[in-house]
């Protein structure tokens, strides 16, 4: 850091204290009427935090000028790793047909998938921050969506959708902060869109015909608006060829989705104990470790995927709202240093970083509650876990760093 120059205790400390809840409450997910290899599993998530804050303290020296200068070689590392894991990689728990655990003798040593979502925010930061001007036209994204495109496209072949739609999260949120504007971010989504769309084919036509007013309206390039217009009449017609392709646990989770009684004993079976034991939370919950949907091991996944089911099982709408505020000022403090960066690399860094967790928190949360599909995406310094909560403080450390170099007056790339 430079001289004189402090860390931002503030975003450290938030840091911590959501690190320390995911732990009490990983510690809390064990305590079971029938004990199982969970009960221990807090200690090995302490060895890892142990872990997590040396890496961040040893990225934290590192200057914005090397952060530039290891963006290439890291982002060409990520993408031969998540390569070679579509032919070697192993399966995580319950997920035996994913490809994206790296494991050696048998042996899983993590999955290397999030430490490229940081790769990925260093190359789509230093390929945005090149252009002296917020891209304008749907072909000048072509160079920023390659570098997500590809990372994207190897994820989803290990498959592993709930990574995909973080890298997705990423790319919008960044484009955002460059000052793309709405229009051309809505024209840009909006072939993914009808695809999802297209399942009902009444919400469809109105969609598309929004499009073609937007289309009609925005008047990008000619040859552009056909592309678009082209794009989601393809992707409203391929939706039920792809919904025939999927595998049946794909399937099942996406009806689940649309209808949580529709499988009550198998598709819907994780969804509808996570919201019986997040309603049955009441206003304080139920206790620490008292929970009866957690106790009886009714709830699936407590320790990983659905652990924020334990905090409003035994919190409440008290001890969520304490979580979730945690959660709101260390993103508001992010945003702070994004906006207080001195040059258009650090800033997009800092927001993309931030991104990452905004996305898992909306992904995770809402799939407990069934406002999103079950992906399998882990909670912000909450889910068991060594991988994510590396890169989440490694993520910090960087963060921090940029807080240290970034102390001049408040600005942004929006304006």
């Amino acid at each position: 850091m430079r001289r004189g120059a402090q860390p931002d205790y503030p975003l450290v400390v938030l840091a911590l204290l959501l690190s320390a809840f995911g732990i009490a409450m990983v510690y809390s997910a064990g305590q079971t009427d029938y004990p199982t290899v969970v009960a221990d599993l807090w200690r090995r998530q302490l060895a890892f935090l142990a872990l997590a804050l040396v890496a961040s303290w040893v990225v934290s020296r590192a200057s914005s000028r090397v952060l530039d200068f290891l963006t290439v070689p890291a982002y060409v590392g990520s993408c031969v790793v998540l390569l070679v894991l579509i032919f070697i990689g192993k399966g995580g728990l319950g997920a035996s047909n994913n490809h994206s655990w790296l494991a050696i003798g048998g042996v899983k040593l993590g999955q290397p998938s999030e430490l490229a979502k940081i790769a990925v925010v260093l190359m789509l930061a230093r390929v945005l921050s090149d252009r002296k001007e917020a891209p304008g036209a749907l072909v000048e994204l072509l160079p920023s969506a390659l570098v997500v495109g590809v990372p994207w496209v190897l994820i989803m072949l290990q498959p592993d959708l709930g990574t995909g739609i973080v890298f997705a999260g990423i790319y919008f949120a960044m484009l955002f902060w460059r000052g793309v504007s709405w229009q051309l971010l809505t024209l840009l989504a909006s072939p993914v869109i009808s695809l999802v769309l297209a399942f009902n084919t009444g919400i469809w036509g109105a969609w598309f015909l929004l499009i073609l007013a937007l289309v009609l309206w925005y008047k990008p390039q000619v040859v552009e608006g056909v592309v678009v217009v082209l794009a989601n009449l393809a992707f409203g017609v391929a939706a039920p060829i792809l919904w025939d392709k999927l595998n049946p646990y794909q399937q099942g989770r996406l009806k689940v989705f649309l209808d949580a009684s529709a499988d009550p004993l198998r598709a819907s079976y994780h969804v509808i104990q996570s919201q019986v034991a997040i309603g049955s939370g009441g206003w304080f919950g139920k206790g620490f470790t008292e929970g009866s949907q957690k106790r009886l091991a009714f709830l699936p996944a407590q320790h990983t995927d659905f652990i924020w089911s334990v905090v409003g099982e035994e919190l409440g709408f008290f001890g969520v709202t304490i979580a979730l505020t945690l959660f709101f000022v260390l993103f508001l403090r992010c945003t702070r240093v994004a906006a207080r960066a001195t040059d258009s690399f650090s800033s997009l860094v800092a927001f993309g970083l931030v991104s990452i967790w905004i996305t898992h928190l909306i992904e995770n949360v809402g799939m407990t509650l069934n406002l999103m599909p079950i992906t399998g995406i882990p909670l912000p310094f909450f889910s068991y876990g060594g991988s994510f909560l590396l890169a989440s403080w490694i993520s910090v450390g960087i963060l921090v760093r940029l807080s240290a170099e970034g102390r001049g007056p408040a600005h942004s790339l929006l304006g």
